[in-house]
């Protein structure tokens, strides 16, 4: 049996404000609405599905696999707006990137304050 992952939903204090950001700071289409949700597509048929909620939101972690023009991009983005990022997942390097498993890497936070990370190579070297 072939199992393959499709959506996860995140949730959000603000749903187009969190959609956007990560939508423009990877260079991704324009996020799309379906029924409540706010939907940023990816590759593979894979989305993150934003909700508006007004509950807590427990800090969640989503690590995405860019290309090295994605990440160029998205470094320059980060620096130019003055976007808090860090070479770690403990921020004890903020400011930088890391160079981790033979590619780069950088943390940041989204406006609800998950806390993202790109890479430009899988953990492992693969």
């Amino acid at each position: 049996m072939s199992v393959q992952f499709n959506h996860t939903i995140v949730a959000a204090k603000d749903k187009v404000r969190s959609a956007r950001f990560l939508a423009e700071l990877l260079g991704l289409p324009e996020p799309r609405p379906a029924w409540h949700f706010l939907v940023v597509e990816l590759a593979h048929g894979v989305s993150l599905d934003y909700i508006d909620t007004t509950e807590d939101i427990a800090s969640q972690h989503y690590a995405f696999l860019v290309s090295d023009d994605v990440f160029d991009a998205l470094i320059a983005k980060i620096r130019a707006r003055g976007i808090p990022h860090w070479a770690d997942p403990r921020g004890q390097h903020p400011g930088e990137i890391n160079t981790d498993h033979g590619g780069r890497g950088v943390y940041f936070q989204d406006p609800s304050g998950h806390y993202m990370e790109a890479i430009t190579k899988p953990y492992g070297g693969g």
